[in-house]
């Protein structure tokens, strides 16, 4: 029997982890027919039926898991072994494909993609920009940035950049006009504009002091689905935005906006990239941590320097 390519076994492995010829297509960067085709060949090769094909769904045989389970740790090891020899090349190649919602898909543009494009000119940064929690594993990418604490446990997550910490702003128009809220509960007679989530749902402002913790249901005139948008629609005098420093950070600077009910504020929080632990990292995965870890170290220098106390890791 002629030996399988490693390509044809790779694509088996892929349609038989996603269970999806449309997401396996996805991952490898081919058509969904094209792979279909090669998963019939395949089978033709080996003599065998490796995957059972509804209209709706595919999934292996009793042969297919036998041979994906053998497979898996080999094609693992391969992968580790060209790994280890990578830095020979002296470059690094490829495609990395990261999920990221928009402020911190803006951050990597800005602060990591400049020095990983100097350092490797051959690497390919793929971006999706999303905000709603994904299975990385399963929309084929790479890796995922996200707050720390939402990174599922099964991955390993490296903190990157600043912390995040989300604030209530509002423009000194706004302030003239209507006053400033002393307490969350006061929101209820002001004007603020609505966050909605990809998930189609209200975001319920989140505040906390010396222990207590509200939820507000915040009403206006507005509801949007994008932070810098909110910012802009505060410094128009719309109403009070609740987003994250970072999408307000100029606003601030120039006194376009002014921040509110401050001492209610939640915890800054820690921004990470997270991949699979249970892979071998990719050179060009690699190349794009060891980026993101040089933005930590600058961030966290840049704290020492301002006679901050750095953040324990």
């Amino acid at each position: 029997m002629p030996r399988p390519s490693l390509n044809d076994l790779a694509a088996f492995i892929a349609v038989a982890t996603h269970r999806s010829f449309r997401r396996a297509a996805d991952e490898i960067g081919t058509a969904p027919s094209t792979l279909s085709h090669t998963m019939r060949a395949l089978e033709e090769r080996m003599g065998m039926r490796l995957l059972n094909r509804t209209t709706r769904s595919v999934s292996p045989t009793e042969a297919g898991f036998q041979l994906l389970a053998r497979l898996q740790p080999a094609l693992t090891s391969l992968d580790e072994a060209l790994e280890s020899v990578a830095a020979f090349r002296g470059s690094v190649a490829g495609t990395v494909r990261i999920n990221a919602p928009r402020l911190p898909a803006a951050l990597l543009v800005r602060d990591v993609l400049p020095q990983l494009a100097e350092r490797h000119p051959d690497l390919t940064v793929d971006i999706v920009v999303e905000g709603r929690l994904i299975d990385i594993v399963s929309g084929g990418f790479d890796a995922g940035v996200r707050l720390l604490a939402s990174v599922p446990k099964d991955m390993i997550a490296v903190p990157f950049a600043r912390t995040l910490a989300f604030i209530c702003v509002v423009s000194p128009a706004y302030l003239d006009r209507f006053g400033e809220p002393a307490m969350p509960e006061e929101l209820q007679r002001h004007r603020c504009i609505g966050h909605r989530r990809p998930s189609g749902k209200l975001y319920r402002w989140e505040f906390e002091r010396a222990g207590q913790e509200l939820t507000i249901d915040a009403n206006g005139p507005l509801v949007l689905d994008d932070e810098e948008l909110m910012v802009e629609a505060a410094i128009k005098g719309l109403g009070i935005a609740y987003v994250a420093d970072w999408a307000a950070e100029t606003a601030l600077s120039d006194g376009r906006l002014l921040k509110v009910l401050t001492a209610w504020m939640p915890a800054p929080e820690r921004v990470a990239v997270y991949y699979p632990g249970h892979r071998a990292v990719p050179p060009a995965l690699r190349a794009f941590l060891d980026a993101a870890k040089d933005l930590e170290k600058k961030g966290l220098n840049e704290m020492d320097q301002s006679g901050s106390a750095a953040i324990d890791r």
